[in-house]
């Protein structure tokens, strides 16, 4: 069965980015603490790297999230989504109105103007359209940003939580948890490297 994983980087205190984020500043002021993780020589952040994007047959991200990957300073073919990895998902951006371009053309992308909801059941109906044409099953995956994490968590669409707590205090930032819905967290997994505590967690509502 298909699960939505929402997968993210957070500071101890609860950020996802730094202060002042933005396209040409996309993970914000001292954000790039976020990620060390996913740049490490560790054995651990690899597997759990290289594990998470196996597991991804369909990613969905925000508007804002993707003018800051599809950018002049965003992904290339070194840096991206599972850049070095594996082959490259579907992605699914939920957004007002689609981009009049776009620069990394050698993506697949879908545009949803309908809501979060909608772009989380497209993203699963590629997975199981490609699940049922004889590929393995896979995951849809929510990359991002903070607010279409925080939103699919309060909307009751995320079946399971990955962060990876980086040791950094941002003190300021775009916050990842902003009240709402409480939510029951059981915990899966533990994983503490150099660089990050890894934490899984299935949601129950």
């Amino acid at each position: 069965m298909t699960r939505i994983i929402a997968d993210i980087s957070v500071s101890l205190d609860g950020f996802v980015t730094g202060p002042d984020p933005g396209p040409d500043n996309g993970l914000g002021t001292g954000g790039e603490a976020l990620h060390t993780w996913a740049f490490s020589d560790d054995p651990d952040d690899r597997r759990i790297l290289r594990e998470a994007t196996l597991r991804s047959g369909s990613v969905v991200l925000g508007r804002r999230l993707f003018d800051v990957v599809d950018g002049p300073n965003g992904w290339d073919d070194t840096v991206g989504y599972g850049a070095s990895e594996v082959g490259k998902p579907a992605f699914v951006v939920v957004t007002s109105s689609p981009p009049e371009s776009v620069r990394l053309t050698g993506l697949d992308w879908t545009f949803v103007t309908t809501g979060l909801s909608d772009a989380v059941a497209t993203a699963r109906a590629r997975v199981e359209a490609a699940s049922s044409d004889g590929g393995e099953d896979l995951d849809v995956v929510l990359m991002g940003g903070g607010a279409t994490v925080g939103s699919a968590l309060e909307a009751g669409l995320v079946d399971v939580l990955s962060l990876h707590l980086a040791p950094v205090v941002l003190g300021a930032g775009t916050p990842l948890f902003t009240g709402g819905t409480p939510r029951t967290l059981v915990q899966r997994s533990v994983t503490p490297t150099s660089t990050a505590t890894h934490l899984t967690y299935d949601v129950r509502s």
